[in-house]
Protein backbone atom coordinates (compact mmCIF):
# COMPACT_ATOMS: atom_id res chain seq x y z
CA UNK A 1 0.00 0.00 0.00
CA UNK A 2 2.50 2.63 0.97
CA UNK A 3 4.31 1.33 -2.47
CA UNK A 4 1.58 2.30 -4.30
CA UNK A 5 1.24 5.32 -2.42
CA UNK A 6 4.40 6.45 -3.47
CA UNK A 7 4.69 5.40 -6.83
CA UNK A 8 1.43 8.30 -7.49
CA UNK A 9 3.44 10.93 -5.65
CA UNK A 10 6.10 10.31 -8.04
CA UNK A 11 3.92 10.23 -11.01
CA UNK A 12 2.19 13.06 -10.29
CA UNK A 13 5.61 15.03 -9.80
CA UNK A 14 6.59 13.79 -12.72
CA UNK A 15 3.64 15.16 -14.88
CA UNK A 16 3.63 18.88 -13.03
CA UNK A 17 6.82 19.02 -14.19
CA UNK A 18 6.78 17.70 -17.65
CA UNK A 19 4.47 21.22 -18.27
CA UNK A 20 6.18 23.76 -20.18
CA UNK A 21 6.24 27.13 -19.21
CA UNK A 22 3.85 29.34 -19.95
CA UNK A 23 3.44 33.45 -21.03
CA UNK A 24 0.45 35.51 -20.38
CA UNK A 25 -0.26 37.92 -23.05
CA UNK A 26 -3.58 40.32 -21.78
CA UNK A 27 -4.44 43.57 -23.44
CA UNK A 28 -7.34 45.58 -24.25
CA UNK A 29 -7.28 45.65 -28.73
CA UNK A 30 -9.24 48.86 -30.17
CA UNK A 31 -10.26 49.13 -33.59
CA UNK A 32 -9.25 52.38 -35.73
CA UNK A 33 -12.38 54.29 -34.71
CA UNK A 34 -12.27 54.04 -30.86
CA UNK A 35 -14.83 51.10 -30.87
CA UNK A 36 -13.61 47.63 -28.75
CA UNK A 37 -12.51 44.75 -31.18
CA UNK A 38 -15.11 41.89 -31.21
CA UNK A 39 -13.69 38.68 -32.78
CA UNK A 40 -11.51 35.83 -32.50
CA UNK A 41 -7.76 35.25 -32.83
CA UNK A 42 -6.82 32.37 -34.60
CA UNK A 43 -2.98 31.34 -33.40
CA UNK A 44 -0.92 29.20 -34.93
CA UNK A 45 2.38 27.14 -35.01
CA UNK A 46 5.05 24.70 -35.81
CA UNK A 47 6.73 22.15 -34.08
CA UNK A 48 9.48 23.47 -32.13
CA UNK A 49 11.00 22.81 -28.45
CA UNK A 50 10.39 24.26 -25.46
CA UNK A 51 12.84 25.64 -22.99
CA UNK A 52 12.68 22.95 -20.98
CA UNK A 53 13.07 20.24 -23.67
CA UNK A 54 8.94 19.95 -23.57
CA UNK A 55 8.12 18.93 -27.29
CA UNK A 56 5.49 21.32 -28.33
CA UNK A 57 3.65 19.93 -31.56
CA UNK A 58 2.11 21.85 -34.87
CA UNK A 59 -1.29 22.95 -33.63
CA UNK A 60 -3.82 25.52 -33.78
CA UNK A 61 -5.86 27.89 -31.14
CA UNK A 62 -8.75 30.01 -31.32
CA UNK A 63 -9.14 32.46 -28.52
CA UNK A 64 -12.10 34.84 -28.28
CA UNK A 65 -11.87 38.60 -27.89
CA UNK A 66 -15.15 39.89 -26.08
CA UNK A 67 -15.47 43.97 -25.72
CA UNK A 68 -11.59 43.77 -26.81
CA UNK A 69 -10.24 41.70 -24.05
CA UNK A 70 -7.44 39.45 -24.78
CA UNK A 71 -5.97 36.96 -22.58
CA UNK A 72 -4.32 34.09 -23.44
CA UNK A 73 -1.11 32.13 -22.33
CA UNK A 74 1.68 30.63 -24.84
CA UNK A 75 5.27 28.94 -24.79
CA UNK A 76 8.04 31.16 -24.82
CA UNK A 77 9.43 31.40 -28.21
CA UNK A 78 12.09 33.26 -27.97
CA UNK A 79 14.06 30.48 -26.04
CA UNK A 80 12.66 27.76 -28.33
CA UNK A 81 14.84 25.70 -30.38
CA UNK A 82 14.92 25.95 -33.47
CA UNK A 83 13.29 29.83 -32.80
CA UNK A 84 10.04 29.95 -33.41
CA UNK A 85 7.12 32.08 -33.59
CA UNK A 86 3.04 32.17 -33.81
CA UNK A 87 1.54 33.21 -36.47
CA UNK A 88 -1.97 35.35 -35.56
CA UNK A 89 -4.82 36.54 -37.79
CA UNK A 90 -7.62 38.36 -36.34
CA UNK A 91 -10.97 37.25 -37.15
CA UNK A 92 -13.90 40.16 -36.90
CA UNK A 93 -17.11 40.33 -39.22
CA UNK A 94 -16.96 36.41 -40.97
CA UNK A 95 -13.46 37.54 -42.10
CA UNK A 96 -9.42 37.69 -41.72
CA UNK A 97 -9.13 41.49 -41.44
CA UNK A 98 -5.59 41.35 -40.61
CA UNK A 99 -2.60 39.12 -39.34
CA UNK A 100 0.68 39.18 -37.44
CA UNK A 101 3.70 37.94 -35.98
CA UNK A 102 3.99 37.17 -32.59
CA UNK A 103 7.56 35.93 -30.65
CA UNK A 104 7.03 35.64 -27.06
CA UNK A 105 9.24 35.56 -24.38
CA UNK A 106 9.65 34.25 -20.87
CA UNK A 107 7.48 36.25 -18.45
CA UNK A 108 5.95 36.15 -15.00
CA UNK A 109 4.26 39.58 -15.74
CA UNK A 110 1.51 39.62 -18.28
CA UNK A 111 2.49 40.76 -21.79
CA UNK A 112 0.51 43.64 -23.91
CA UNK A 113 0.60 42.33 -27.47
CA UNK A 114 2.98 45.21 -28.21
CA UNK A 115 5.39 43.31 -26.42
CA UNK A 116 5.22 40.08 -28.40
CA UNK A 117 4.31 41.52 -32.05
CA UNK A 118 7.35 41.35 -34.57
CA UNK A 119 7.38 44.18 -36.77
CA UNK A 120 8.07 43.78 -40.47
CA UNK A 121 9.56 45.03 -43.17
CA UNK A 122 8.52 46.85 -46.12
CA UNK A 123 10.60 47.80 -48.95
CA UNK A 124 13.86 47.31 -47.19
CA UNK A 125 12.88 49.53 -43.97
CA UNK A 126 11.83 48.46 -40.75
CA UNK A 127 9.03 49.55 -39.12
CA UNK A 128 7.03 49.10 -35.36
CA UNK A 129 4.74 50.38 -36.29
CA UNK A 130 3.65 49.12 -39.83
CA UNK A 131 2.32 45.00 -40.45
CA UNK A 132 2.43 44.00 -44.05
CA UNK A 133 -0.87 41.11 -44.47
CA UNK A 134 -1.32 39.75 -47.33
CA UNK A 135 -5.02 40.22 -48.11
CA UNK A 136 -6.44 37.47 -49.74
CA UNK A 137 -8.56 37.93 -53.37
CA UNK A 138 -11.81 36.63 -51.77
CA UNK A 139 -11.45 39.19 -49.00
CA UNK A 140 -12.32 42.28 -51.41
CA UNK A 141 -15.77 42.11 -52.15
CA UNK A 142 -16.45 41.61 -55.65
CA UNK A 143 -13.02 40.97 -56.74
CA UNK A 144 -12.79 37.02 -57.94
CA UNK A 145 -16.22 37.64 -59.97
CA UNK A 146 -14.37 40.83 -61.78
CA UNK A 147 -11.71 39.42 -62.60
CA UNK A 148 -13.35 35.96 -63.88
CA UNK A 149 -15.02 38.64 -66.11
CA UNK A 150 -12.09 39.89 -67.75
CA UNK A 151 -10.66 39.51 -70.87
CA UNK A 152 -7.86 36.65 -70.68
CA UNK A 153 -4.56 36.61 -72.67
CA UNK A 154 -4.51 33.76 -75.23
CA UNK A 155 -1.46 31.39 -76.60
CA UNK A 156 -1.21 33.73 -79.32
CA UNK A 157 -1.10 37.16 -76.89
CA UNK A 158 1.71 39.71 -78.41
CA UNK A 159 2.14 43.09 -77.64
CA UNK A 160 2.26 46.43 -79.78
CA UNK A 161 0.07 44.24 -82.60
CA UNK A 162 -4.01 44.42 -82.98
CA UNK A 163 -5.96 42.28 -80.98
CA UNK A 164 -8.38 39.61 -81.74
CA UNK A 165 -10.98 37.54 -79.84
CA UNK A 166 -10.52 34.03 -80.57
CA UNK A 167 -12.98 31.03 -79.82
CA UNK A 168 -12.86 30.65 -76.39
CA UNK A 169 -13.07 34.41 -75.69
CA UNK A 170 -9.41 35.26 -74.77
CA UNK A 171 -6.94 38.18 -76.64
CA UNK A 172 -4.62 36.94 -79.16
CA UNK A 173 -2.57 39.37 -81.78
CA UNK A 174 -3.08 39.26 -85.41
CA UNK A 175 -0.27 37.56 -87.28
CA UNK A 176 1.05 39.33 -90.61
CA UNK A 177 3.47 41.87 -92.04
CA UNK A 178 2.91 45.23 -90.53
CA UNK A 179 1.53 46.69 -93.72
CA UNK A 180 -1.10 43.95 -93.96
CA UNK A 181 -5.28 45.32 -93.59
CA UNK A 182 -7.11 43.09 -90.94
CA UNK A 183 -10.35 41.81 -91.86
CA UNK A 184 -13.50 41.51 -89.70
CA UNK A 185 -12.49 37.72 -88.72
CA UNK A 186 -9.61 38.43 -87.69
CA UNK A 187 -7.53 37.71 -90.42
CA UNK A 188 -4.60 39.78 -92.09
CA UNK A 189 -2.97 40.05 -95.86
CA UNK A 190 -1.98 43.09 -98.32
CA UNK A 191 -4.44 45.87 -98.30
CA UNK A 192 -7.21 45.70 -100.90
CA UNK A 193 -6.96 41.92 -101.57
CA UNK A 194 -9.56 39.56 -100.57
CA UNK A 195 -10.24 36.14 -99.61
CA UNK A 196 -10.67 34.67 -102.48
CA UNK A 197 -7.53 35.72 -104.52
CA UNK A 198 -9.18 38.39 -106.55
CA UNK A 199 -9.01 42.18 -105.82
CA UNK A 200 -11.91 44.05 -103.73
CA UNK A 201 -13.02 47.68 -104.81
CA UNK A 202 -10.74 50.55 -104.28
CA UNK A 203 -11.69 53.98 -103.28
CA UNK A 204 -10.81 57.36 -104.18
CA UNK A 205 -11.67 59.95 -101.53
CA UNK A 206 -11.14 63.63 -101.87
CA UNK A 207 -11.21 64.15 -105.46
CA UNK A 208 -11.48 67.77 -106.70
CA UNK A 209 -13.37 67.68 -110.16
CA UNK A 210 -11.38 69.67 -112.62
CA UNK A 211 -13.72 72.48 -113.97
CA UNK A 212 -13.82 76.58 -113.83
CA UNK A 213 -15.34 77.45 -110.88
CA UNK A 214 -16.75 80.54 -112.17
CA UNK A 215 -20.67 80.61 -111.21
CA UNK A 216 -21.18 79.51 -115.24
CA UNK A 217 -19.46 76.51 -115.84
CA UNK A 218 -21.95 73.48 -114.91
CA UNK A 219 -19.15 70.67 -116.44
CA UNK A 220 -17.06 68.93 -114.39
CA UNK A 221 -14.73 66.42 -114.62
CA UNK A 222 -13.76 63.35 -112.00
CA UNK A 223 -10.15 61.74 -112.25
CA UNK A 224 -11.81 57.71 -112.37
CA UNK A 225 -15.03 56.68 -112.89
CA UNK A 226 -17.28 56.07 -110.12
CA UNK A 227 -18.40 52.12 -109.83
CA UNK A 228 -21.16 51.92 -109.39
CA UNK A 229 -21.98 55.69 -110.21
CA UNK A 230 -24.14 55.52 -106.74
CA UNK A 231 -21.32 55.49 -104.94
CA UNK A 232 -20.77 59.11 -105.72
CA UNK A 233 -20.76 61.63 -103.08
CA UNK A 234 -20.27 64.69 -104.17
CA UNK A 235 -19.67 67.80 -101.54
CA UNK A 236 -20.09 71.63 -102.39
CA UNK A 237 -18.34 73.87 -99.33
CA UNK A 238 -18.91 70.19 -97.14
CA UNK A 239 -22.53 69.96 -97.97
CA UNK A 240 -23.60 66.63 -99.66
CA UNK A 241 -25.03 67.83 -103.05
CA UNK A 242 -28.34 65.16 -104.38
CA UNK A 243 -28.21 63.47 -107.56
CA UNK A 244 -30.62 64.33 -109.81
CA UNK A 245 -31.36 68.19 -107.65
CA UNK A 246 -28.02 68.98 -108.05
CA UNK A 247 -26.22 67.54 -110.34
CA UNK A 248 -26.15 64.13 -112.95
CA UNK A 249 -22.89 61.93 -113.81
CA UNK A 250 -21.69 60.16 -116.56
CA UNK A 251 -18.86 58.38 -116.00
CA UNK A 252 -16.13 60.60 -115.12
CA UNK A 253 -17.86 63.60 -116.21
CA UNK A 254 -20.26 65.72 -113.52
CA UNK A 255 -23.16 68.37 -115.21
CA UNK A 256 -24.68 70.81 -112.24
CA UNK A 257 -27.96 72.16 -112.97
CA UNK A 258 -28.58 75.93 -113.89
CA UNK A 259 -29.92 76.84 -110.81
CA UNK A 260 -26.81 74.83 -108.69
CA UNK A 261 -23.78 75.99 -110.65
CA UNK A 262 -20.84 76.23 -108.36
CA UNK A 263 -19.81 80.14 -107.84
CA UNK A 264 -16.55 81.48 -107.03
CA UNK A 265 -14.47 80.53 -104.07
CA UNK A 266 -16.62 77.26 -103.97
CA UNK A 267 -14.37 74.10 -103.03
CA UNK A 268 -15.93 70.68 -104.50
CA UNK A 269 -14.66 67.55 -103.32
CA UNK A 270 -15.59 63.65 -104.18
CA UNK A 271 -15.50 60.39 -102.46
CA UNK A 272 -17.02 57.53 -104.83
CA UNK A 273 -15.57 53.41 -104.96
CA UNK A 274 -13.77 52.19 -107.82
CA UNK A 275 -13.82 49.00 -110.01
CA UNK A 276 -11.62 46.12 -109.38
CA UNK A 277 -9.46 46.89 -112.25
CA UNK A 278 -9.43 50.65 -112.01
CA UNK A 279 -6.49 52.03 -111.72
CA UNK A 280 -7.33 55.17 -109.76
CA UNK A 281 -5.20 55.86 -106.62
CA UNK A 282 -6.99 55.43 -102.92
CA UNK A 283 -6.77 58.90 -100.94
CA UNK A 284 -7.16 59.55 -97.14
CA UNK A 285 -11.19 60.71 -96.33
CA UNK A 286 -11.73 64.29 -96.01
CA UNK A 287 -13.68 65.38 -92.97
CA UNK A 288 -14.63 68.38 -91.42
CA UNK A 289 -13.12 68.70 -88.46
CA UNK A 290 -14.25 71.25 -85.60
CA UNK A 291 -11.37 73.37 -84.23
CA UNK A 292 -13.60 75.65 -82.32
CA UNK A 293 -17.30 75.99 -80.74
CA UNK A 294 -18.42 77.39 -77.69
CA UNK A 295 -19.94 80.25 -76.22
CA UNK A 296 -18.35 83.45 -75.40
CA UNK A 297 -18.16 86.45 -73.01
CA UNK A 298 -19.35 90.25 -72.99
CA UNK A 299 -17.77 93.67 -72.93
CA UNK A 300 -19.57 96.91 -71.55
CA UNK A 301 -16.88 99.26 -71.67
CA UNK A 302 -16.36 101.13 -75.18
CA UNK A 303 -12.68 99.45 -75.37
CA UNK A 304 -12.33 96.99 -77.68
CA UNK A 305 -11.32 93.85 -75.67
CA UNK A 306 -11.80 89.80 -76.35
CA UNK A 307 -14.95 88.08 -76.48
CA UNK A 308 -13.56 84.58 -77.31
CA UNK A 309 -10.88 83.04 -79.08
CA UNK A 310 -9.64 79.85 -81.43
CA UNK A 311 -6.24 79.51 -81.06
CA UNK A 312 -5.38 76.55 -84.04
CA UNK A 313 -1.81 75.08 -83.41
CA UNK A 314 0.74 74.82 -86.09
CA UNK A 315 0.79 72.00 -88.57
CA UNK A 316 -3.05 72.13 -88.82
CA UNK A 317 -3.67 74.04 -91.49
CA UNK A 318 -2.55 73.25 -94.73
CA UNK A 319 -2.68 74.95 -98.73
CA UNK A 320 -5.86 73.95 -100.36
CA UNK A 321 -7.98 74.04 -96.70
CA UNK A 322 -10.57 75.81 -96.19
CA UNK A 323 -11.42 77.49 -92.70
CA UNK A 324 -14.93 78.43 -92.25
CA UNK A 325 -16.24 80.32 -89.38
CA UNK A 326 -19.84 81.37 -88.07
CA UNK A 327 -20.41 83.82 -84.75
CA UNK A 328 -23.42 85.13 -83.42
CA UNK A 329 -23.46 87.74 -80.74
CA UNK A 330 -26.21 89.65 -78.69
CA UNK A 331 -26.82 93.44 -77.93
CA UNK A 332 -28.03 94.45 -74.27
CA UNK A 333 -28.97 98.31 -73.66
CA UNK A 334 -30.72 100.92 -75.39
CA UNK A 335 -27.99 103.58 -74.50
CA UNK A 336 -26.10 103.31 -78.04
CA UNK A 337 -24.57 101.22 -80.61
CA UNK A 338 -21.88 99.03 -80.80
CA UNK A 339 -18.87 97.15 -82.66
CA UNK A 340 -17.99 93.77 -83.34
CA UNK A 341 -14.43 92.85 -85.27
CA UNK A 342 -13.04 89.15 -86.06
CA UNK A 343 -9.55 89.36 -86.22
CA UNK A 344 -7.30 86.48 -88.48
CA UNK A 345 -4.22 86.73 -87.40
CA UNK A 346 -3.10 90.17 -87.88
CA UNK A 347 -5.56 90.64 -90.25
CA UNK A 348 -8.95 92.24 -89.20
CA UNK A 349 -11.37 89.36 -91.14
CA UNK A 350 -14.59 91.26 -90.09
CA UNK A 351 -15.58 94.69 -89.01
CA UNK A 352 -19.22 95.99 -88.29
CA UNK A 353 -20.69 99.15 -86.34
CA UNK A 354 -24.69 98.12 -85.38
CA UNK A 355 -27.03 100.64 -84.18
CA UNK A 356 -28.39 100.13 -80.85
CA UNK A 357 -31.37 98.97 -82.00
CA UNK A 358 -29.60 95.77 -83.24
CA UNK A 359 -30.19 92.99 -80.44
CA UNK A 360 -28.76 90.07 -82.76
CA UNK A 361 -26.08 90.33 -85.28
CA UNK A 362 -24.65 87.04 -86.86
CA UNK A 363 -21.52 86.45 -89.27
CA UNK A 364 -20.34 84.04 -91.36
CA UNK A 365 -16.57 84.36 -92.39
CA UNK A 366 -13.94 82.36 -94.64
CA UNK A 367 -10.50 81.46 -94.95
CA UNK A 368 -9.03 79.93 -98.13
CA UNK A 369 -5.56 79.09 -97.44
CA UNK A 370 -3.47 79.33 -99.56
CA UNK A 371 0.27 78.79 -100.14
CA UNK A 372 1.20 81.52 -98.20
CA UNK A 373 -1.46 83.04 -96.22
CA UNK A 374 -5.04 83.42 -97.13
CA UNK A 375 -7.61 84.78 -98.94
CA UNK A 376 -10.43 85.93 -96.51
CA UNK A 377 -14.25 86.76 -97.31
CA UNK A 378 -17.15 87.61 -94.64
CA UNK A 379 -20.68 88.24 -94.51
CA UNK A 380 -22.69 89.41 -91.90
CA UNK A 381 -26.28 91.21 -91.14
CA UNK A 382 -28.34 92.08 -87.91
CA UNK A 383 -31.76 93.03 -86.57
CA UNK A 384 -31.63 96.35 -88.85
CA UNK A 385 -27.51 95.70 -89.74
CA UNK A 386 -28.02 95.38 -93.90
CA UNK A 387 -26.28 92.64 -94.97
CA UNK A 388 -22.70 93.12 -95.73
CA UNK A 389 -20.16 91.24 -97.73
CA UNK A 390 -16.07 91.75 -97.77
CA UNK A 391 -12.85 90.30 -99.08
CA UNK A 392 -9.38 90.58 -98.08
CA UNK A 393 -6.14 88.99 -97.97
CA UNK A 394 -3.86 87.93 -95.06
CA UNK A 395 -0.14 87.35 -94.88
CA UNK A 396 -0.22 85.52 -91.88
CA UNK A 397 1.88 82.25 -91.53
CA UNK A 398 -0.69 79.63 -90.47
CA UNK A 399 1.97 76.90 -90.35
CA UNK A 400 3.13 78.68 -87.08
CA UNK A 401 -0.32 78.43 -85.35
CA UNK A 402 -2.86 81.36 -85.74
CA UNK A 403 -5.24 83.27 -83.38
CA UNK A 404 -9.23 83.80 -84.64
CA UNK A 405 -10.29 86.67 -82.01
CA UNK A 406 -13.59 87.31 -81.91
CA UNK A 407 -13.81 91.19 -80.70
CA UNK A 408 -16.28 93.61 -79.38
CA UNK A 409 -17.13 97.31 -77.90
CA UNK A 410 -20.01 98.94 -76.56
CA UNK A 411 -20.58 102.62 -78.21
CA UNK A 412 -21.91 103.97 -74.94
CA UNK A 413 -20.32 102.68 -71.83
CA UNK A 414 -23.33 100.27 -69.71
CA UNK A 415 -24.69 98.48 -73.14
CA UNK A 416 -23.33 95.26 -73.56
CA UNK A 417 -22.05 93.38 -76.41
CA UNK A 418 -22.17 88.88 -75.81
CA UNK A 419 -20.81 86.36 -78.03
CA UNK A 420 -23.19 84.04 -77.54
CA UNK A 421 -21.82 81.04 -79.81
CA UNK A 422 -19.04 80.63 -82.19
CA UNK A 423 -18.08 77.51 -84.62
CA UNK A 424 -14.78 77.35 -86.56
CA UNK A 425 -14.60 74.38 -89.03
CA UNK A 426 -11.49 73.26 -90.68
CA UNK A 427 -12.27 71.63 -94.32
CA UNK A 428 -9.73 69.57 -96.19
Amino acid sequence: MISRSLFAAVWLASSAMAQPPLTTIQDVLYKADGTRFNGTLTITWTSFEAVDTSAITTQTTTVPVVAGNLRVQLVPTTTAAPAATYTVKYNSDGRITFSETWAVPSSVQPLRVRDVRIASTQAGLASADTVVTPVQESDVFGLVPDLGARPLKGPGYAAGRVALVNPNGSLESVTGSPSDCVRVDGSSGPCGSGGGGGSQPSFVDGDSPAGIVDGSNTAFTLSAVPNPSSSLALYRNGMLQKAAQDFTNNGRAIQFLAAAAPQPGDTLLASYRLAATDSGTPQLFPAPQILCAGAGTGNNTVTFASLGACAIPAGILLPGDRVEIHVDLDHQGALGGFTVEIHWGAAILLHRDAAASDAQITARGEAAILTTGARLSAQSWGTVLPFAATVASSTDAYANGLTIDFQGKAIQAGDTVTLRNYTVVRLP
